[in-house]
């Protein structure tokens, strides 16, 4: 059973390709190396010990991406990470977003039409809820305006799934996931943003390690109960899992409908102080912050309701806010000694 994974050299579609192979499916990544490296195929070997298959060309590209799909003619389904992520960069830059996010979604359910591959599992973002009215965040919660590009793309990629599911033999599972962090338990793999990291761990973590000279907390004017903003923070390798019962719900035809909608997430909302706390309490490190503006397109708070994808998927987070501390610690501690 072949999977394809775009995006798979990347922070959470590494760790997938991980538990694929756990669990006995054949890998092939696609992946442009836009943030990412190459050197991450040896570590997800060096864990697995198989070797996936791997491309390298940006799935944006109509002929390319063509050209794969003719070359590959056994792909069972398709998981897609292939996307920029970061917030704040897609505010600066929005054209950037909407060119790659959309067209390589357009670009593979095309070719997924053309050459009758069934099976998507999407990654997408408990942005699409923007700020939500009510908490915690259900399936059944209202899409609310999109706070930013990135946010946009994921509410169109949504829609363009549905729409397009309804008019071919095509199904698909969007898991809407809050905000992965953490790093596998060898310290081979994790998070390792190029340039300078656009989300909180990575950046707290090199604070401590002395790469930043001092991590920005953005804003303690929020309507929280220390007034930092609140995320649902869960392990990557969690989240990984997911994945993995996803795309086996989907191989072995245990859908219920033809798009299927799951929250990944752990339930509980943390404070982007609480966060800083936990990472000072498992590694001893104090942390250089300090409190600056709030950043445009940022959401104040928001949280899963995980209770559908609990008992539909049969899958629970496992891990707590210190575990994922201490595992992102760990890789960062590994990285350093790299050098």
């Amino acid at each position: 059973m072949k999977i394809l994974v775009t995006g798979g050299t990347g922070y959470i579609g590494s760790h997938t390709v991980v538990e694929l192979q756990a669990k006995g499916f054949d890998v092939i990544i696609v992946d442009d190396l836009s943030n990412s490296h190459i050197t991450v195929l040896d570590k997800i070997e060096e864990i697995s010990s198989i070797r996936p298959e791997f491309e390298q060309f940006n799935l944006a590209d109509v002929t390319k991406t063509k050209e794969f799909f003719n070359r590959h003619h056994n792909i069972m389904g398709i998981i897609h990470f292939a996307a920029h992520k970061a917030v704040g960069e897609s505010v600066e830059n929005p054209l950037m977003y909407y060119q790659n996010n959309i067209f390589s979604l357009i670009n593979i359910m095309q070719n997924m039409k053309d050459k009758n591959i069934q099976n998507l599992v999407f990654s997408s973002s408990c942005t699409v809820y923007g700020q939500p009215a009510e908490l915690p965040v259900s399936e059944n919660s209202p899409i609310q305006k999109a706070l930013s590009p990135y946010g946009n793309t994921k509410q169109i990629a949504e829609d363009i799934i549905q729409d397009t599911c309804k008019a071919y033999d095509t199904n698909a599972v969007m898991l809407r996931y809050f905000n992965p962090i953490g790093a596998h338990k060898s310290a081979l793999i994790g998070e390792l943003p190029l340039g300078v990291p656009n989300n909180l761990v990575p950046f707290i973590t090199q604070t401590a390690i002395g790469i930043r000279k001092q991590l920005s907390v953005f804003g303690d004017n929020y309507n929280t109960a220390d007034g930092t903003a609140i995320r649902d923070y869960i392990h990557v390798v969690d989240l990984a899992q997911a994945h993995v019962v996803a795309i086996d719900r989907m191989v072995n035809k245990k859908q219920k409908k033809k798009v299927e909608i799951f929250n990944l997430g752990t339930g509980n909302g943390f404070s982007v102080l609480e966060v800083i706390r936990s990472f000072e309490k498992v590694s001893g490190e104090k942390l250089n912050y300090k409190i600056v503006n709030r950043r445009e397109g940022d959401v104040e708070q928001v949280y899963a309701d995980t209770k559908f994808a609990n008992d539909e998927l049969g899958w629970k987070a496992k891990k707590t806010l210190d575990n994922m501390m201490e595992s992102a610690w760990n890789w960062e501690l590994a990285l350093k000694e790299k050098i």
